[in-house]
């Protein structure tokens, strides 16, 4: 790995939307954008974090991302909606469907919002976990650029496609799951890439088809589904959720964030379950908590010290990076700094 540093978490996010601010987002906008991109890298998620920062500038420099969000209701159906982000902020639009998911499911019992015409809005757990806050369970997917291919095959047209699911905990951080239906997510091998590391075999095939430890020879190729062909079932499934239900692009009609200048045609899909409507939040605290406590008490393998449920090692892995500052490569500091001096900047510099 190259040099790093710590850096305050909280400086860090002044920097950022000052930088979303100086292309024409709205305020409120880009401290949302430049959280996400922050908690990601306090949970422990680099890449989902502020590696990503330039990819979102230039895409709303070159106007493929706009940086006025305008959502328009399409259809208002009691317990759900389908809504059309115009091509606006993915955060700014996610957000917006997963509050009004919520709000739908506290009026219904459920709650169920597609989105069409959105833009990568980082990690989807980020807005699951604003349902667990509310008492209620979030699911959230959505679909992405080409990384993977069919089962058997070798052209790419599948995503990562990823999904979460969080619910609340009582008197402990919320349970939440996120993740990819590749064996990595795709910003992984990006993050090898910055930090001039190999990749694991099995994460990914080259160009030529052959397994590849080079992340530059990954990023060309074909990124693995994890567990074989149930990696791929379920990146189908949640495109068919995201992109074809939404009446977004689905399959290879999807851009990622790794092109600056092509409309995304990202499709969302968030469904929330408001638990009380399902026997009380009481009742779900106290079967929760023995959930946890089973599962964090079972017989323990050589070596493992601790158990942890589906969020807890980010909840910890937050407050430690919140005290110590975030330990970031010197690559994404450096490229933090040249978009400062481009964007006249570096007096929020916090490093």
């Amino acid at each position: 790995m190259t040099d790093a540093k710590r850096v305050d978490a909280n400086q860090l996010r002044k920097l950022v939307q000052a930088i979303y601010e100086s292309a024409g987002m709205p305020d409120a906008d880009a401290a949302l954008i430049s959280d996400t991109l922050i908690q990601a890298d306090l949970w422990g998620h680099q890449s989902h974090g502020v590696l990503r920062t330039r990819w979102y500038l230039d895409r709303l420099l070159s106007g493929a991302m706009k940086a006025q969000t305008e959502i328009e209701t399409v259809i208002d159906g009691g317990a759900i909606a389908v809504i059309d982000g115009r091509d606006g902020v993915g955060q700014v639009i996610a957000r917006d469907a997963m509050q009004n998911a919520i709000a739908r499911a506290k009026r219904h019992g459920i709650g169920a919002v597609s989105v069409r015409n959105s833009n990568h809005f980082g990690t989807v757990m980020y807005f699951t976990r604003m349902a667990a806050e509310q008492g209620c369970i979030g699911f959230g997917t959505s679909n992405g650029g080409p990384a993977m291919a069919p089962w058997g095959g070798m052209e790419k047209i599948i995503g990562t496609n990823p999904w979460s699911i969080s619910a609340p905990v009582a008197r402990r951080d919320p349970f939440m799951m996120d993740m990819a239906n590749t064996g990595v997510a795709r910003g992984k091998i990006y993050l090898a890439k910055q930090r001039h590391e190999e990749i694991p075999l099995g994460w990914a095939l080259g160009p030529d088809g052959a397994p590849t430890t080079d992340p530059v020879q990954a990023i060309a190729g074909i990124i693995l589904p994890m567990a074989q062909h149930k990696g791929y079932a379920i990146a189908t499934a949640m495109d068919m959720l995201s992109g074809v239900l939404s009446g977004s692009g689905f399959l290879d009609d999807v851009n990622g964030p790794y092109h600056a200048d092509r409309k995304s045609n990202v499709g969302h899909f968030m469904f929330v379950i408001n638990i009380e409507a399902f026997g009380g939040i009481a009742a779900f605290d106290e079967r929760m908590t023995q959930f946890i406590d089973r599962v964090k008490g079972v017989r323990k393998a050589k070596d493992v010290t601790e158990i942890y449920y589906p969020g807890e090692l980010e909840a910890r892995n937050c407050r430690d990076n919140e005290e110590a500052g975030l330990l970031l490569p010197d690559d994404s500091l450096r490229d933090l700094r040249l978009i400062a001096e481009e964007r006249s900047l570096t007096a929020l510099l916090p490093y």
